[in-house]
């Protein structure tokens, strides 16, 4: 295995587990639906919605983490590192990695296991509500996460090391982004020609590459 199809896989993991859990959107939203149709309609409200909302909202913040990192995603103060040439960038993540990322996520996967592991132990759970849901399950979320995003971690270490290299930021997996909408909404739009269409796409684009230039990496077609 080559470190460009590495880096590929583990970008390919990240992006499925974050596209997985986005579902939880739906589930989110129709809890909140529900509960607020059962308190202000049926004057019924559910004590154990709160904490079920919180489970799916944390468990979709948990792992979507990985899946952020995987298309630079995260914010940064980048005022100073988009000056940077690509070598400088390299080094200084590399040395933000070894010195905060890879000792606080592995601080996190090992608390995060042994936190699960008891909650699992007495059948935790919660006490926010009467009667409150079980949490063990919604736990086990912390470790699984802190993993994907060491995981992913790695893979950007190996990044910069090839960068370090070979003065120029590996290519990423290529995802969805506002441009490829803002293309679309204009292909269907009725009331645009062509040359405007061309001239708002091709503007677009450049402001895209210009943003992507502050951060790290390409695209990957595929």
């Amino acid at each position: 295995m080559n470190v460009q199809h590495f880096l590929n896989t583990v970008d390919a993991i990240s992006t499925w587990v974050g596209k997985a859990a986005a579902w939880l959107i739906i589930g989110l939203m129709t809890l909140v639906c529900v509960e607020v149709f059962k308190r202000y309609i049926l004057n019924m409200p559910t004590a154990w919605i709160f904490d079920a909302s919180n489970m799916f909202y944390g468990s979709l913040f948990m792992l979507a983490g990985a899946y952020a990192l995987a298309q630079n995603a995260h914010v940064r103060g980048d005022f100073l590192y988009s000056s940077m040439r690509p070598r400088t960038q390299a080094a200084l993540d590399l040395l933000l990695y070894v010195v905060f990322f890879l000792p606080g996520i592995a601080a996190l996967v090992y608390a995060g296991y042994d936190y699960a592991a008891i909650s699992w132990r007495i059948g935790e759970h919660s006490t926010v509500t009467a009667e409150g849901p079980p949490i063990y399950h919604f736990k086990s979320v912390i470790p699984l996460a802190g993993a994907l995003v060491m995981l992913q971690g790695v893979a950007e270490i190996v990044r910069c090391i090839v960068c370090l290299r070979a003065g120029q930021w590996p290519s990423r997996r290529k995802d969805v982004a506002e441009i490829d909408v803002v293309e679309e909404q204009l292909a269907l739009s009725e009331y645009v020609d062509e040359e405007t269409r061309k001239t708002a796409i091709e503007r677009a684009q450049k402001i895209d590459e210009q943003a992507r230039q502050r951060g790290m990496g390409g695209d990957l077609q595929s």
